[in-house]
């Protein structure tokens, strides 16, 4: 790979990273960041935001034939800022304000000019919170945890 091509796959890696955050960002934390927007662009609905079903899939162990699982409630928007920056959200269930601003909020990271504020106020907290969701969850997982070991009778 080229120099041009790393750039567009770290690029891309980034952009995604973005992305998932916004889809797990709650409610309150999304709506906390765009009260604290001095400047708040103009965001011209294209699609939705608008709620579907997803069909969820899985594997027996992981990596066994496929098998529908059953259906997941979806909200999707896509927005148009005054600058031409598409943003798109989507996440589980059905908090459609959530979403548009995700949406939003994709959008502002796009651009050098609002990244920064998108990183700090927004992506850096969610990132804590699940990190620390995901702790909290491996310890009263440990806590349940039971090890099994064999006693050797004194008998040959």
């Amino acid at each position: 790979m080229n120099q041009a091509e790393n750039t567009l796959a770290a690029d891309a890696m980034e952009r995604r990273r973005a992305v998932g955050l916004l889809a797990r960002a709650l409610g309150d934390e999304l709506d906390a960041a765009w009260q604290g927007l001095e400047n708040k662009p103009d965001a011209k609905p294209v699609r939705g935001p608008e709620t579907g079903l997803v069909m969820v899939r899985g594997r027996i162990g992981g990596d066994g034939a496929p098998f529908n699982l059953g259906e997941a409630t979806v909200t999707r928007a896509t927005v148009l800022l005054a600058s031409g920056t598409a943003g798109h959200g989507q996440a589980l269930g059905t908090n459609k304000k959530a979403v548009q601003l995700a949406a939003i909020f994709d959008a502002l990271w796009q651009e050098a000019g609002t990244r920064d504020y998108v990183e700090k106020v927004l992506l850096g907290p969610i990132e804590t919170r699940i990190a620390l969701e995901d702790e909290k969850k491996a310890e009263e997982t440990a806590a349940t945890r039971v090890d099994f070991f064999t006693m050797v009778r004194g008998e040959d």
